[in-house]
């Protein structure tokens, strides 16, 4: 299992800025060109003063003493660094919108079982991991669909598919290894003249298969759309199947497409088992625990995810990902991948 450090990191990193002087400035990884999207452009989001950020701290990585791959739960808890302040005015522009360059939005998951389907059909809540415990997201994966299809919906109490709350969705191949994150657009079959309120697809994950494990970790790949001189995501509209991210990818096109891979985790002869660094963030070991990082910088930590308690994780995303991408590959991590462990 990949696990965490078991102790907090000794620095206080929620004073450091997110890169050091020398480092290219993280936005120029993710810019490809692309055409301006045509929606109405949302108010740009100061990032808030004294923005803060764990990716300049040290990477030596902290020992795990329990080496059946499970952490003791750590006695600083209460101290994990939480989101600096962020203001969400509106929820549905905000959960769209990419994290603010320089900040790094910290966030929980919270995994409720409880009820009568929700051992097979859990429901997966998303906050703002600071005082208030802003709601930002909920999660739950659909019956009766042939694959695993989760809708994302910005209100908890209401996740069906044509409420008017319904944001996006997850929806998997037959095997459960490779994903695809589209927005609440309209089916291509359903498009207006322009193609306008078609759907976008925000990202797509792909796991590398690994059965028995024998490979060790996990391997993924993630791949979004790039983010055009204003710093906006391109659109990407897929007119069929053979359009959309994964086949890009796939067929190596990698126009206004941006892949990422999650970080590899080192082998701790100590311990016996893979470690990788959350500076604090984490603190049980899970197979589920991961970094994604662009290949050009992997000290820029896009997204992190790992578990903090049973049915507690934590998410933190930076820039150029905005919150529905990042939960919905956090919910792609939790679907049982026979194929991938």
């Amino acid at each position: 299992a990949t696990t965490s450090s078991d102790e907090e990191d000794d620095s206080d990193s929620s004073t450091k800025p997110i890169r050091s002087e020398k480092k290219k400035n993280p936005a120029s990884l993710f810019q490809t060109g692309g055409d301006p999207p045509k929606e109405k452009k949302s108010k740009k989001k100061v990032p808030p003063k004294g923005a803060e950020s764990e990716e300049e701290t040290p990477e030596t990585l902290q020992k795990n003493s329990n080496k059946k791959g499970k952490t003791k739960k750590s006695k600083k808890k209460e101290e994990r660094p939480p989101s600096p302040v962020i203001e969400v005015d509106n929820l549905e522009e905000f959960v769209l919108q990419p994290a603010p360059q320089g900040v790094t939005v910290k966030c929980r998951v919270t995994r409720d079982k409880k009820g009568m389907d929700r051992g097979l059909y859990p429901t997966y809540y998303l906050h703002l991991d600071n005082d208030k415990k802003v709601f930002l997201l909920a999660g739950r994966k659909r019956k009766k669909s042939k694959t695993s299809n989760y809708l994302i919906s910005i209100d908890p109490t209401d996740l069906s598919r044509g409420g008017e709350n319904f944001i996006g969705k997850l929806r998997s191949n037959l095997m459960g290894t490779r994903f695809t994150v589209f927005d609440n657009g309209a089916n291509p079959d359903r498009a207006n003249a322009d193609w306008s309120n078609v759907r976008q697809e925000l990202s797509a994950v792909v796991y590398e298969t690994n059965v028995l494990g024998f490979k060790g970790p996990r391997k993924m790949t993630v791949i979004i759309p790039g983010m055009n001189a204003d710093c906006e995501r391109v659109p990407i509209r897929p007119r069929n199947d053979n359009d959309g991210l994964l086949m890009r990818w796939q067929n190596r096109n990698m126009d206004n497409v941006i892949e990422l891979h999650n970080k590899a985790p080192v082998w701790n002869d100590e311990t016996q088992s893979y470690v990788l660094n959350f500076h604090g963030r984490v603190t049980h070991a899970s197979v589920k625990n991961f970094q994604i990082v662009h290949g050009s910088d992997p000290d820029y930590i896009v997204m992190q995810f790992g578990r903090v308690a049973d049915d507690a994780f934590t998410m933190d995303y930076n820039y150029p990902l905005c919150a529905v991408q990042a939960f919905a590959i956090a919910l792609s991590s939790f679907d049982g991948k026979l194929a991938c462990e």
